[in-house]
């Protein structure tokens, strides 16, 4: 069987498309396009695979699925049964996360704006860290742990420094006294850890390096200042795991640790924040091309309403009806908003006969495309979820009314 986008569960035999061991053809006999379908058995191979990387070069590795990129509670319900943790920023995420059976111990929680619920939530449920983006949130943090008799662990999300970035805290000699003036003020938490999330969909080991390097000097600086820190979070950034192979992973995972000897970094244990890489390319879009121009543009019956341009996949376009041709000619691939600007691709190869009603089917969606996806008055999607020979629904909108979570 030939792989498509270079997918072992999107194969195609005699003609026919195969979603795992589900022919496409068969599901397109009970739905109607667009079609959301999600591959369980990738999902786990994706965690599987990734873990077991880290798990072999770092002893003390622990992984946290970010929950932004897909934050459907079946889903969610999925990975928990995993061995691996939950990254989020939002109340609606925690309640979602709990819900979906993840252990209190494996959640952190963080973002640029912590509202006082959704503190005291965390620290009601033990939550195992928190997240901080500046350095205000430390007293308003040690105020609601000294409520809770608690000691609240924390971690320090600094500045990447890219693009005048304004997320995070800038470590240098001056702010680390000032956390240290906090710390001595503050007997209801402790700096557990230090993240630094250099970007997104970073395909080269250097990125990696480069953030590794930047999370050092801030440890380094931290440590001079009285701050030893125990844990270190490499954050996320992973592209889609059809992207980024694993001898990739392996190439990324000791070099940083190579750097973290080199410079003599103490430390107990190593995070990351996986989430396009377990959740990407396991899914795909079924659309149908609804018109179509002499100079080779198509119109699909989705748009970035559903599949968004910020959501920076990396989209795959295949003529599921025309399977077998060649996807060699140029053609442009709009979508079905009313306006100029909802293009999905330009010059993408696809095949030379393209027809009305025609089915397209779009990999690598399953990452940030419902994150990002916008209230424009078409219908949702249907979302199926597949495993083995065997589906299963997981959203109807005339049953579940929206995939937001609150």
């Amino acid at each position: 069987m030939k792989k498509l986008a270079g997918n072992p569960y999107l194969k195609v035999k005699e003609g026919k498309i195969f979603i795992d061991l589900v022919p496409l053809e068969c599901l397109l006999r009970d739905y109607n396009t667009p079609l959301i379908i999600f591959i369980e058995n990738r999902i786990k191979d994706n965690i599987k695979r990734f873990n077991n990387v880290f798990s072999n070069i770092f002893n003390n590795y622990q992984g946290f699925y970010s929950v932004k990129a897909n934050y459907l509670p079946q889903i969610n319900k999925l990975i928990s049964t995993e061995k691996i943790g939950a990254e989020l920023i939002s109340l609606p995420e925690l309640v979602m996360t709990l819900n979906a059976d993840y252990s209190s111990e494996n959640i952190i929680v963080g973002g640029p704006y912590l509202s006082n619920e959704l503190i005291k939530n965390c620290m009601n449920h033990l939550i195992k860290e928190i997240v901080v983006y500046n350095l205000t949130d430390l007293k308003l943090i040690d105020n609601y742990a000294k409520k809770f008799n608690i000691c609240q662990d924390v971690c320090l999300r600094i500045n990447s420094m890219k693009y005048e970035s304004k997320l995070g805290i800038k470590i240098n000699s001056e702010n680390s006294k000032t956390i240290k003036h906090i710390l001595d003020q503050c007997n209801n938490i402790r700096i557990s850890t230090i993240l630094s999330h250099y970007g997104s969909q970073m395909n080269h080991p250097n990125q990696y390096l480069n953030n590794a390097k930047l999370l050092i000097n801030a440890l380094k600086i931290l440590k001079n200042n009285g701050i030893p820190i125990k844990n270190i979070n490499f954050g996320g950034g992973f592209p889609e795991a059809t992207v980024m192979p694993e001898d990739q992973l392996d190439i990324i995972g000791n070099r940083i640790k190579k750097n973290l000897e080199k410079n003599q970094i103490e430390y107990e244990n190593v995070y990351f924040e996986p989430g396009r890489y377990i959740v990407g390319d396991a899914a795909v879009f079924i659309a149908k091309i609804i018109k179509k121009t002499k100079d080779r543009w198509v119109i699909l019956n989705i748009g970035n309403h559903i599949c968004p341009k910020f959501a920076r996949c990396s989209l795959r376009f295949y003529n599921a009806s025309r399977i077998e041709k060649a996807h060699k000619y140029k053609t442009s691939i709009a979508g079905i908003i009313p306006t100029d600007q909802d293009v999905l691709a330009k010059d993408y190869f696809f095949t030379n006969q393209i027809h009305i009603k025609d089915n397209v089917l779009i990999t690598n969606v399953g990452a940030y495309c419902l994150t990002f996806s916008n209230r424009f008055p078409y219908r949702l999607p249907k979302i199926l979820l597949i495993k083995d020979d065997g589906y299963r629904e997981i959203f109807n909108q005339k049953e579940d009314g929206d995939f937001s979570i609150y």
